[in-house]
């Protein structure tokens, strides 16, 4: 058993992270500005992520940090908030992780460090499907946090403060949002811009567990996503309409993701379950 820190503990992916932490055993500490789930099993503190001082207080004793809290996309918020919030936090996070000897951290990156999908310049990608190696194209303030807190990490990980995993992932889902969330955009072309990708927020909460509780040295940055897309057409039929002239790596078999997680996969041991095909209607 682990004493753990969950940031941001109280929102749709930072719940599921928590509760499936305390599931495999872990001692389990979340912090939010917002109350837990109904029947939540964590221990919980309200207060702002973004405050080191509080942070710090709670990290005391801690075996890992897992951050989450963030203002999760760029639109709907000043851009000037986005970034205020998001790097406070992030801060706060990695250096309150420092100062306590917090052995691993975790942190929530994403997808969007490529450039999609809230690019203004329209973004092709280099090769598909996507992987670590791709070149960043963050363009957009949230994308440009969640890139300068890689960098945090990485900046801790040079001093030797911590090991660390940073999982990009695409848009999250669960059986209840999908449908409502993603089956309007099926329909226009600006499903493009995310690749078409997702995550059940199951698998991606068991990717948080694996990357507590697997070996890691250094700093992890790992895509995770769901094995397959959102749509139901052939995912070759889909990059040949929106992407034709990207060069393509690997062969994408009938509906397959355009992200590539085999490196999660081999340090993580990930596998997503879940797929949105056998949510209810």
């Amino acid at each position: 058993m682990s004493r753990i820190l969950v940031t941001g503990s109280s929102g749709l992916l930072g719940r599921h992270v928590a509760a499936s932490l305390m599931e495999q055993g872990h001692d389990v500490t979340g912090l939010d500005v917002s109350a837990p789930p109904e029947g939540a099993c964590w221990s919980h503190v309200a207060g702002e992520a973004g405050e080191l001082a509080v942070v710090a207080q709670l990290a005391k004793g801690m075996d890992a940090l897992v951050h989450i809290a963030a203002v999760p996309r760029p639109t709907g918020r000043a851009a000037t908030d986005v970034f205020r919030i998001n790097m406070a936090a992030m801060y706060a996070a990695v250096e309150a992780a420092r100062l306590c000897d917090v052995e691993r951290f975790v942190y929530a990156s994403s997808f969007s460090v490529l450039g999609f999908p809230f690019y203004e310049t329209p973004v092709v990608p280099a090769y598909l499907p996507v992987d670590e190696a791709h070149p960043i194209g963050a363009q957009d303030v949230y994308a440009t946090t969640k890139w300068l807190g890689e960098e945090l990490v990485e900046t801790m990980v040079r001093r030797n403060a911590f090991s660390a995993v940073s999982l990009r992932m695409p848009w999250i889902q669960t059986p209840d949002t999908f449908h409502a969330a993603i089956g309007p955009r099926r329909l226009h072309a600006d499903a493009a811009r995310d690749l078409w990708a997702y995550i059940d927020v199951r698998d991606a909460a068991a990717a948080f567990v694996a990357a507590v509780e697997r070996p890691v040295t250094g700093h992890a940055r790992l895509f995770i996503s769901a094995a397959d897309s959102y749509m139901d057409r052939a995912s070759a039929d889909l990059v040949a309409q929106a992407y034709a002239d990207t060069p393509i790596r690997k062969p994408m078999d009938d509906y397959a993701a355009l992200i590539d997680t085999s490196a999660a996969q081999a340090l993580l041991k990930f596998a997503p379950r879940y797929s949105w095909r056998d949510y209810p209607v």
